[in-house]
Formats: structure tokens, sequence, C-alpha cells
């Protein structure tokens, strides 16, 4: 059986910064009993999620993406249009994320089927919660996160 997982990222004391904690939690607290994926917080560990990604079949990722768009865009991103080196900021800790997909794809062991889900942030200053943009956009971040969940297989019918 592929092993799927469910990566949040992002620090929650960057108020937007911490989309993808805050989506990851919202997940859970409505479908986690149907969810068949491991669900990791993955904060701000950068270079020591290499193991995980490696070796997981599945993985999507939960994130504040900056893309340039209006504040509380929702940011959808495949396997291939994830850019995996410096150039295009991705997010407030992309770096060492990109840093991450990259070394997997160089080393061959990029998951087989990987997507980004996020939200533009409007606020990245210090504080807790999300601003009221990023928050307005969670219902359909969560809604569209189930929809690919439900095509990779990850997530009992109700």
């Amino acid at each position: 059986m592929p092993r799927s997982v469910i990566l949040g990222l992002g620090n929650i004391l960057n108020t937007d910064e911490g989309v993808g904690v805050h989506a990851l939690k919202a997940l859970e607290t409505r479908c986690g009993s149907q969810v068949r994926a491991e669900l990791i917080d993955g904060g701000t560990m950068g270079l020591s999620l290499l193991p995980l990604v490696e070796e997981c079949d599945d993985l999507l990722v939960l994130d504040a993406v900056d893309a340039g768009r209006a504040p509380g865009t929702l940011v959808e991103l495949a396997r291939d249009q994830i850019p995996l080196f410096a150039g295009v900021r991705v997010s407030q800790h992309q770096v060492t994320f990109q840093e991450v997909l990259g070394l997997a794809m160089v080393r061959g062991k990029l998951p087989r089927r990987l997507h980004l889900l996020g939200i533009q942030p409007a606020d990245t200053s210090l504080g807790i919660g999300l601003s009221a943009v990023a928050d307005a956009t969670m219902p359909r971040l969560i809604a569209r996160a189930r929809e690919i969940l439900q095509d990779w297989d990850a997530l009992d019918a109700v």
C-alpha cells in the first residue's frame, strides 16, 4: 500500500506564515478518522524533512505560498509546477523546503505524486492566528485537500 503523507509547513508565530500548520489541524479535526495518510506538522524543519519526503509515495504539502497574487488567493501547484530550487519565491521558509524537494529529485526519490496547496499570505508579521483574509480561504483549501486525498484513495467515504 502506498505511503501517503500530508505535511503542514509554517511558523504559527507569524500570522499567515502558519497557514500550513493551521490547515493540517483543520483537516485533522474535520476528517481525521477518514484520512488514510500520515498527518505531519513539519513547522519550519527544513532539511530534516528530507527522509520523510524521500520515503513517501504521495505527498500533499500545505503551506503559505507567496506567488505574488492577491492575499487570500488559493494557490495550487502540481508536482511538475513546484519550483524545486531558488529563483521563484514559494513561501517564507521556501529556501530550505525547496532544497529538500530538489535534493529528493536529484537523488531520484521525489514522491510519485506531489501536490502543494496554499494560501497567498496577507500578513506574516509576528502574531498568533491567521488574518481574516487567509482564514476566509481555509474552507476552500480544506475542500480541495479532501478532493486530492480522494483521488489518491487516501480518504474514506463518509
